[in-house]
C-alpha cells in the first residue's frame, strides 16, 4: 500500500495541479472582491459569499485527494452505471427541483444547493471514453456514430427541460473531442454553417436589398448554400464541370435575373435562388445515381439541410425562444440597444473591464464591483471584477494560466495509451475551452448572454466540484498510464 501511494504521487503531473490551485486561488480573491461591501473585512466569515466559497474549495482538494485514491481502472469499469445514474437524477431533477430564476436545476439539500447537470459532464465524458474505447467502436460506423449522439444529445434535453439552456449547450463541446478520434471534418463545418446561417438569417431578415423586395438574410444564406455546395463539389471530388455548372450558371442566372427585377418586373430574388437551390439537389442527385459516388448525395443532403435549418432558425427564434432570450441575441447582434435591459449586464462588464486600463485599480478598489452595478459579478461575469481590479495585466495572466493549462492537458491526453484515457482527456480540455470562450465572449459582449460559469472562478459549489472531478478523474487515469503501457 505504502509503494502504491509512493508511487502514485510521483506519477502525477504535478504541473497541471499546480496551475488548478493558483486558478482557484485567483477564483476565491476575485469573489472577495466581487462579493465585498464597505466594511467587511472578514472574508472567511461563512456567512459571506467569500467564506462560503472557501468552504467549497476545501471541500474541492478533499473531493480531489479521494479520487487520486481510487483505482484508475474503476472510473472504466464503472462508466455505463455513473452514466445512468446521472441520467436517472437529471430527470428526477425536473419534477422535484424548485423553480429558481425561472430554471428547475437545482436540489435542495439542506443549506446546500447542487446543480446535477455540472456533474453529468464527467459522466458523460466517461461512457464515451468508455464506449470509444470498444473492441468494435469505428466512427465510421454509423451505429457507432448515433451511439456517440445519443449519449451527448441525452443530458443535453434533459437539461433543456430544465430550462437551462446554457449549461446545455455546454454538451456540444463534446464534437470537439470527437474531431479528434476521426469524426468527419465536414461535421463541424456544418456546425460552423448553421452558425453563420443563423446570425446572418436573422440579423438581415427585415433588411432588403435598395429598394426591392429581397430580403437580405435569405439572399445571403441561400447564396451561400450554393457556394458552400459547388466548393465541396471541388474539396471532395476535384472535377471543375460540375464546379462550374453549379456555381457558374448560379451567378449568371441571378444577375440575369437582378437586371430583369430592377429595369423591367420587379420580384423577389430569392424565388430564383429557390429553382437554383433545388435543381442544385437534382443535379447532385443525377451525378449520384449515374456514378454511384455517395459524396454527391451527401453534398445534396448538405444544400437541403442548410434550406431547412435557415426557415427553421426563423420559425425557433420566433416561437420557441423566451423573450429575454430574443432580446440577448438582438442586442448582440446589434438589432436593438437595450442598455437598461437584456444589455445592462454586458454595458457595465464593459464598463468594468475598461476602467481597470493596464493594471487595474488594486484588490477591493474596483468601483463598478463595489457598487454592484455588475448583476451576477460573483458567478457569470466574475471576470469583469478581475478586468477591473487587476486591468489588463492581470486579466491576460489569467488567461495565460487557461492556456497553460489547456496546453498541458492536450499534451497528457495524446500521451495516453489507450481511446480511453486519451477521449476523456480530450472531453476535458473540450468542456474548458468551450466555457472559457463563451464565458469571457460574453462579459465582453462577443457572445450571448447564456448564464455558464468561469472554470475555478465564478462562485458557486456545484461548478467547483464539476470542474474539479473531471480534471482529477483525468489525473489518476494519467498516473496511472505506466502500468498499462
Amino acid at each position: 500500500m505504502v509503494t502504491r501511494s509512493v508511487s502514485l504521487w510521483k506519477t502525477l503531473d504535478w504541473v497541471t495541479i499546480c496551475v488548478y490551485l493558483i486558478l482557484v486561488t485567483i477564483g476565491w480573491f476575485s469573489i472577495c472582491g466581487a462579493s465585498y461591501d464597505y466594511g467587511d473585512r472578514d472574508f472567511l466569515d461563512f456567512s459571506t459569499r467569500a467564506g462560503k466559497q472557501f468552504v467549497w474549495i476545501i471541500c474541492s482538494f478533499g473531493l480531489g485527494f479521494v479520487l487520486l485514491m481510487l483505482e484508475d481502472r474503476m472510473y472504466d469499469m464503472f462508466a455505463y452505471i455513473l452514466y445512468v445514474g446521472m441520467i436517472l437524477l437529471l430527470i428526477v431533477t425536473i419534477f422535484i427541483a424548485p423553480d429558481v430564476k425561472g430554471s428547475r436545476s437545482w436540489l435542495q439539500l439542506g443549506p446546500v444547493s447542487l446543480q446535477p447537470a455540472e456533474f453529468a459532464k464527467f459522466a458523460t465524458a466517461l461512457v464515451l471514453a468508455k464506449y470509444i474505447n470498444s473492441y468494435s467502436f469505428s466512427i465510421k460506423k454509423p451505429k457507432c456514430m448515433i451511439a456517440l449522439i445519443t449519449f451527448i444529445l441525452l443530458p443535453m434535453m434533459l437539461i433543456i427541460l430544465q430550462k437551462e439552456t446554457g449549461s446545455a449547450l455546454v454538451y456540444l463541446a463534446f464534437f470537439l473531442m470527437l474531431y479528434r478520434e476521426g469524426m468527419p471534418g465536414v461535421v463541424l463545418f456544418s456546425g460552423l454553417c448553421a452558425v453563420i446561417y443563423f446570425v446572418v438569417g436573422v440579423r438581415f431578415d427585415q433588411v432588403f436589398i435598395a429598394d426591392t423586395s429581397t430580403p437580405i438574410g435569405e439572399f445571403a444564406v441561400l447564396s451561400m448554400v450554393l457556394l458552400f455546395a459547388g466548393g465541396m463539389v471541388w474539396v471532395y471530388k476535384k472535377r471543375w464541370e460540375p464546379v462550374r455548372n453549379i456555381i457558374g450558371v448560379s451567378v449568371l442566372v441571378l444577375f440575369l435575373s437582378y437586371l430583369v427585377s430592377e429595369y423591367i418586373i420587379p420580384f423577389n430574388l430569392v424565388w430564383v435562388q429557390w429553382i437554383l437551390c433545388l435543381c442544385t439537389i437534382i443535379y447532385l442527385t443525377y451525378l449520384w445515381l449515374s456514378g454511384r459516388q455517395r459524396s454527391y448525395l451527401l453534398i445534396g443532403l448538405f444544400a437541403l439541410g442548410s434550406i431547412g435549418f435557415l426557415y427553421s432558425s426563423n420559425y425557433v427564434f420566433d416561437n420557441v425562444l423566451e423573450p429575454h432570450q430574443q432580446i440577448r441575441i438582438k442586442v448582440l447582434l446589434g438589432m436593438e440597444q437595450d442598455l437598461a435591459g437584456a444589455g445592462y449586464n454586458v454595458n457595465q462588464s464593459k464598463i468594468a473591464i475598461g476602467s481597470g486600463g493596464l493594471l487595474g485599480k488594486g484588490f477591493l478598489n474596483g468601483t463598478q464591483t463595489k457598487l454592484k452595478y455588475v448583476p451576477e459579478q460573483d458567478t457569470d461575469f466574475i471576470f469583469c471584477t478581475i478586468g477591473e481590479e487587476q486591468g489588463f495585466v492581470g486579466s491576460s495572466v489569467v488567461l495565460l494560466l487557461f492556456l497553460t493549462l489547456i496546453l498541458r492537458l492536450i499534451a497528457l491526453s495524446e500521451r495516453q495509451p489507450s481511446a480511453f484515457g486519451r477521449v476523456y482527456g480530450y472531453s476535458v480540455v473540450s468542456i474548458l475551452l468551450f466555457h472559457l470562450f463563451i464565458n469571457v465572449g460574453m462579459v465582453l459582449g462577443l457572445t450571448p448572454v447564456i448564464g455558464i460559469p468561469l472554470p475555478f472562478f465564478s462562485y458557486g459549489g456545484s461548478s467547483l466540484w464539476g470542474f474539479t472531478i473531471l480534471l482529477f478523474i483525468f489525473l489518476r487515469i494519467d498516473a496511472g498510464r505506466g502500468r498499462r503501457i
